[in-house]
């Protein structure tokens, strides 16, 4: 039940969406003493991950176990067991007793007898088996609940074990039987412990935790602030403030549902009532929430596990993904400037527009935690050692200002938002255990790869990109920006490198699909909620986000080719090379944008906006032929704009 007082009516129907769209914003809630222990709890396990990871003597296995026994816990004592389900109640239903029950017997004899099976040499007797099918039963009817559609998905791969030996050709295997499977997904390093939940019980929960802390800090009002004084009186301001918060906020919380619903709540209305169509308005909106999970520095998390599967230090996949974040988001506030400029829209008047200084005078505090992080990693200190100096840091830096200072119960407020938020991505990465465990038992990986090389052929790169970006994109959809990518990498990188990528191309091109099928129709589900604040048509809504975005998905194959605009992939392009791409590339998505919104100096005749989207593909190219055809098509028409453009004002005076 969504308590409506003092909320507006975009921010009820953001939170109506946010429960249709995403399960962790339809939870139970128990008044009076079990929802302070469930308080309590939240509370012990944030404790225990900042241990854990920190200073704690645990080794990797034990975290993972512990850390699913709080996900499976917490699941089954917030997370309804059926839609119509009343969320408030005094204590969870009797089945869900009897589900933790299960998790505290199977998790609990895992912990006690992992080691003890290691010992055996793997062998497992017939108890060993049982608690590992209660377990895997009890994951999926968790995972049920907090990530209905992974979970079906999950449960495909779980049966591809199974049913394999029925598939003709090269996708099929000799099949498997119960005692293997199960083995390889519970007992072994491979499956539901794996990778998956490893990322989770590590970056994801202490980012998430972070971004929590930053919000209640008041850095959110800060990003707003600095956003209206930035660009506010510009030509369409609002809808450039809506692109400059959304990516800052983005990035920082990793998931584009989210940040809709909460930013788009304040942007999309604004954007409305400059006169923005209001399809058009939700898709600016959703575009920019979309692009935050791959914006630097914090990458929403997935940075991190990037780094962690290619074995390099964050910061070269920080320096990589700066140009394709920097380039999307400049065509995106490109495109909202040319659209105001074609329907004549102004910025926000100087009242509505707060002074820089004073802006920064009062909230400027704020940016230390950000600051705190990129030094410390800059440094060389862990990005888990640097996501928990910067969660204290928050908290030390908000005391500096009586307006923003956190008090113990905000504190509280911030760790159980930061640990509820965790649920549904660390649900959704123990369900990509079991993808990823059929994927190494089944060989499906390498049997995929051979049949895409079969089909594209060895060295087709483009094609093989095709292929990997409708796979990422069709893997990506309604799932969390980390979860996407872990799925999507698994699966695809391998298929990219032998097609001829180079190892961080392959991991950006996958990340970056993976992140905008949040936009991509027929599952385009930022573009939906977005499209529901601004009660605008959703297939419209859609279409117009994929055409504000294409940078996002046309870059990947030129960088994929040449990946040069991955700053620091390739060692030996000289460095006035990649300035010179840059700056092309950065010309060219301005060009992008004026021909696909219609508009540079004045409204464009469809041959020039073909020639405009062409001048733009091809600065985007970044090969010195391209960009001298590109710099006479646009310094042609930016001529022919103009002294058109002068003989009309000269009739009119």
């Amino acid at each position: 039940m969504i308590e409506e007082q003092g909320l507006t009516k975009e921010e009820i129907k953001a939170r109506k969406l946010l429960e249709e769209k995403e399960a962790d914003s339809k939870l139970r809630s128990y008044p009076g003493f079990f929802g302070h222990a469930v308080t309590v709890l939240f509370i012990i396990w944030s404790i225990f991950q900042l241990y854990a990871t920190t200073i704690g003597k645990i080794d990797a296995m034990r975290l993972r176990t512990w850390h699913l026994l709080f996900l499976l816990m917490f699941t089954f004592l917030l997370f309804p067991t059926y839609k119509t389900e009343p969320l408030k109640r005094k204590t969870p239903p009797v089945w869900d007793w009897l589900l933790l029950g299960l998790t505290f017997f199977s998790v609990g004899y895992l912990l006690l007898y992992y080691t003890t099976v290691a010992k055996r040499g793997g062998y497992l007797n017939k108890t060993d088996l049982v608690v590992a099918f209660i377990l895997l039963a009890v994951i999926f009817e968790a995972g049920r609940r907090a990530c209905r559609s992974l979970m079906y998905l999950g449960l495909i791969f779980l049966l591809y074990n199974f049913l394999g030996r029925f598939i003709p050709g090269d996708l099929g295997h000799v099949g498997f039987s119960l005692k293997r499977v199960l083995s390889h997904m519970v007992w072994g390093s491979q499956g539901v412990f794996g990778v998956g939940i490893g990322v989770s019980a590590t970056y994801i929960f202490l980012f998430v935790l972070f971004g929590a802390y930053l919000k209640y800090s008041g850095f959110s009002q800060f990003i707003n602030d600095v956003s209206l004084t930035l660009v506010g009186r510009s030509a369409g301001g609002p809808a450039k403030v809506a692109v400059i918060a959304s990516a800052l906020m983005g990035m920082i919380n990793g998931s584009a549902i989210a940040n809709v619903a909460t930013t788009g709540t304040i942007t999309i209305p604004m954007m409305k009532k400059t006169g923005y169509k209001k399809e058009f308005a939700a898709a600016v909106e959703a575009v920019a929430s979309t692009g935050g999970q791959f914006t630097p520095p914090i990458m929403g998390a997935v940075g991190f596990v990037m780094a962690e599967f290619m074995g390099v230090s964050y910061t070269k996949v920080l320096v990589a993904a700066a140009i394709p974040a920097f380039l999307y988001y400049l065509t995106l506030l490109f495109a909202v400037h040319f659209e105001a400029k074609r329907l004549g829209l102004s910025g926000l008047s100087k009242e509505n527009i707060p002074d820089a200084l004073e802006v920064f005078k009062k909230q400027g505090h704020l940016l230390i935690p950000l600051v705190v992080l990129l030094v410390l990693l800059g440094i060389g200190y862990t990005p888990l050692f640097a996501a928990v100096i910067s969660i204290f840091a928050t908290v030390g830096a908000s005391w500096l200002r009586k307006e923003t200072r956190m008090d113990w119960k905000t504190i509280v407020q911030a760790t159980v938002e930061g640990a509820r938020s965790s649920i549904t991505v660390g649900m959704s990465c123990v369900i990509i255990g079991v993808i990823i465990g059929t994927v190494s038992l089944t060989g499906l990986g390498l049997s995929f790869g051979f049949v895409i090389l079969r089909i594209v052929g060895e060295g087709q790169l483009f094609l093989g990109g095709l292929m990997v970006m409708i796979m990422s994109t069709v893997l990506g959809m309604g799932v969390p920006g980390v979860a996407a990518y872990v799925i999507v990498s698994a699966v695809s990188v391998p298929v990219l490198i032998q097609t001829g990528a180079i190892p961080m191309a392959a991991h950006m091109f996958c990340l970056i699909y993976a992140c905008l099928s949040n936009i991509t129709p027929p599952v385009a589900m930022s573009s939906y909620v977005a499209s529901g604040i601004a009660d605008s048509n959703q297939t419209k809504t859609s279409l117009i986000a994929v055409k504000l975005g294409l940078t996002g998905f046309i870059l990947p194959f030129f960088f994929l080719d040449n990946p040069i605009l991955l700053i620091g992939s390739t060692p030996d392009v000289p460095i006035l090379l990649t300035i010179r791409a840059v700056i092309t590339s950065s010309i060219g998505v301005v060009a992008l944008s004026a021909g696909l919104q219609g508009y540079l100096l004045r409204n464009l005749t469809i041959i020039e906006r073909g020639l405009l989207v062409i001048s733009g593909l091809l600065f985007i190219a970044t090969s010195l032929s391209t960009d001298l055809i590109a710099t006479g098509i646009l310094i042609t028409l930016l001529l022919i704009q103009y002294f058109q453009t002068h003989r009309m004002k000269e009739r009119i005076a």
